[in-house]
């Protein structure tokens, strides 16, 4: 190899480096897309294909000195002293015979004169919690997805069938490791009918109990299940078996880990200096810098890494919100307004259009999906016309409205009868999911079933009729895990779920019920065709206050309706009156009264609609249900 030359021509490049001049380059201007490709540790190959040693590059511009320490030099920060490579502020090193497995660490020389060993910021493999070296690794898993992949790049989330099955990959089935889930997890999912599962954060994390939402790695899978191969076979034994993969991705602050990237060359490097900025009041948390050209690159590059080396089919952005605004959970006083003396944090609305496009760009058929809980305008519209460019945006006020209603006695229903219809009155306005996630059975929440009045019967009917409304309304779905079951207590990751539950009828009904409505589902357009759309949904039965019934009709992109009717009050009707859209005979494909889910097994047969009467029927209307029409 020859050697390379640095930008402004004050240092070499040794041979082995990853970095050329065109990297340097992208770099300083933050627009490097492969950076785990050229920062971090890499091994080096001759012409045979044999190892020959290990390149380490890392960016410290405020260091005075940047030394590796390792195993192989027993931690000894004057052994291997590391280049800087001209005005760039990366330095590198390239160490001979150092393979797959090195623990390592950058120990870096501070302005202040002290010495703080930090992990690598790019490592792509590190020791298992609460360990915090990185490892030296590389790829060897042969991908088998092929179809899979080939097949997602011709997908448009926005109109096929979205239903996913959120998981905390530790508490699931305690004690399962990447492999192990790769079977379990799988069978189950299948089971289940879900076509894509959300894995809370998977990237490397100091502190379990944060459930991955303090990331310490922002491009190594945890350890604590497994190794990156391991990972990558868990998400291939996935699409072989048809089943997307979405990760939490939190780009919005980062730990104050003094061996991760706090403080990282002795200054604020990832972090503003100015706390106003750069700290989170309410986590405890450090605010990434998102107006630095390279803190920007490390972000957008973290995000394309997932996609990119592990096939990863969609990201979630958590907390955007707290993103977007400069004085998100802050006083008056407490925040910096912006150049326009404005409350919108224009630097982070940046990286995000930056994220998604370059995500949308690079890997058409992925999802990118935001957790906003705010009013800000164009979440899920493209950045060609002024949008953040996300596909999707959680439906937090849904969430919020829906739960609401249902967890006020039936009988008080009807005073609030507009918190269940008001979300299709914005329905269409952003690209949504429904989410019912972790967030809703945890910090004394309790469980999603017991949030229900009444008796044991009576809150897993509730549960059955809620469970067939959010399948029939529009946008994609997401349920935690546990509450396909009907789990009793509220989550805990250190407990695991209750699956001792699932041996009990009432429990194997909830299953039934969600293993039902997801087959159907993901079978019927008129459920996902047209979701974008308000031509895509009809009310049928919107003012029954009364009653706490709903109707209303989705259609497909054939003009082909699918019914739904809810009844959320204990009463049962058995010659309810209401209008169907078309004259057909309509079926009964599901009712979620019937005894099979551990209903009452109030249930209809065929439907023939009046062809003289403008379609008027009657049918039987069980207590605390939801029932799915079809025309024969």
């Amino acid at each position: 190899m020859k050697d390379k030359k640095s930008t402004d021509g004050s240092a070499f490049l040794h041979p082995n480096s990853t970095l050329g001049e065109l990297d340097l380059y992208l770099i300083g201007e933050g627009r490097h897309e492969r950076l785990w490709e050229v920062l971090g540790s890499h091994l080096q190959r001759n012409e045979a294909g044999d190892v020959i040693g290990t390149a380490f590059a890392v960016w410290a511009p405020n260091a005075r000195e940047v030394s590796l320490i390792c195993d192989a030099n027993f931690w000894d920060r004057n052994t291997h002293k590391m280049l800087r490579v001209g005005s760039s502020g990366i330095w590198e090193i390239f160490i001979p015979e150092l393979g797959i497995g090195l623990k390592y660490k950058f120990a870096i020389h501070q302005p202040d004169g002290r010495w703080v060993d930090h992990a690598d910021p790019l490592a792509q493999r590190t020791e298992v919690p609460p360990l915090t070296a990185s490892i030296v690794t590389e790829a060897a898993h042969q991908w088998t997805d092929s179809a899979w992949m080939k097949t997602r790049a011709e997908f448009q989330p926005w109109r096929g069938p979205v239903s996913i099955y959120e998981v905390h990959l530790g508490s699931w089935k305690l004690g399962l490791n990447y492999q192990t889930l790769a079977v379990e997890l799988i069978a189950y999912v299948k089971e289940q009918g879900f076509t894509h599962v959300e894995f809370l954060p998977v990237m490397e994390h100091p502190y379990g109990p944060s459930w991955g939402y303090q990331v310490t790695s922002f491009f190594a899978p945890t350890s604590r299940f497994g190794t990156p191969d391991d990972f990558r076979n868990l998400v291939d034994e996935l699409h072989r078996a048809d089943i997307g993969v979405i990760l939490d991705w939190v780009p919005a602050h980062f730990p104050k880990d003094e061996w991760a990237l706090a403080n990282f060359d002795g200054s604020a490097l990832y972090e503003h200096a100015d706390p106003k900025l750069g700290e989170h009041p309410d986590w405890g948390t450090l605010i990434f810098n998102f107006g630095r050209n390279e803190v920007r690159n490390f972000l957008v590059a973290s995000a394309l890494y997932w996609l990119t080396e592990f096939h990863i089919d969609g990201l979630r952005v958590d907390a955007v919100a707290s993103m977007l605004y400069l004085d998100y959970s802050r006083k008056a006083g407490e925040w910096v307004p912006n150049k326009y003396g404005g409350r919108e944090n224009l630097e982070a609305v940046a990286l995000l259009k930056e994220a998604t496009s370059a995500a949308y760009r690079i890997h058409p058929g992925i999802m990118m999906i935001a957790e906003e809980s705010t009013a800000w305008s164009g979440v899920s519209r493209s950045t060609d016309s002024g949008g953040l460019g996300f596909g999707f945006k959680w439906n937090m006020g849904w969430m919020h409205d829906t739960l609401s209603y249902l967890q006020r006695d039936p009988i008080h229903r009807v005073h609030h009868h507009n918190e269940i219809t008001f979300s299709i009155l914005y329905a269409w306005s952003e690209n949504y999911v429904l989410p019912i996630s972790h967030d809703e059975v945890v910090h004394g929440k309790g469980s999603l079933v017991n949030k229900f009045p009444g008796n044991r019967w009576q809150q897993l009917a509730t549960l059955r009729a809620f469970y067939g409304f959010m399948w029939a309304h529009p946008g994609k779905k997401l349920l935690f895990m546990g509450s396909e079951f009907a789990q009793s207590d509220e989550w805990d990751e250190s407990r695991g779920l209750q699956w001792h539950l699932t041996q009990f009828e009432e429990h194997q009904g909830i299953q039934r019920t969600i293993s039902e409505l997801n087959q159907n589902y993901a079978a019927i357009p008129a459920l996902w065709e047209k979701d974008t759309s308000p031509e895509g949904f009809t009310w049928l039965v919107g003012s029954d206050a009364a009653s706490n019934i709903l109707a209303f009709a989705r259609w497909d992109e054939r003009g082909e309706p699918l019914v739904s009717i809810t009844n959320f009050s204990p009463v049962p009707h058995e010659r309810y009156a209401m209008p169907l859209p078309i004259s057909a005979t309509w079926k009964e494909i599901i009712n979620t009264d019937d005894h099979k889910f551990g209903g009452s097994g109030i249930v209809n047969g065929e439907i023939v609609s009046s062809h003289t009467n403008g379609n008027q029927i009657t049918l039987r209307v069980p207590p605390l249900a939801t029932i799915w029409l079809q025309p024969n």
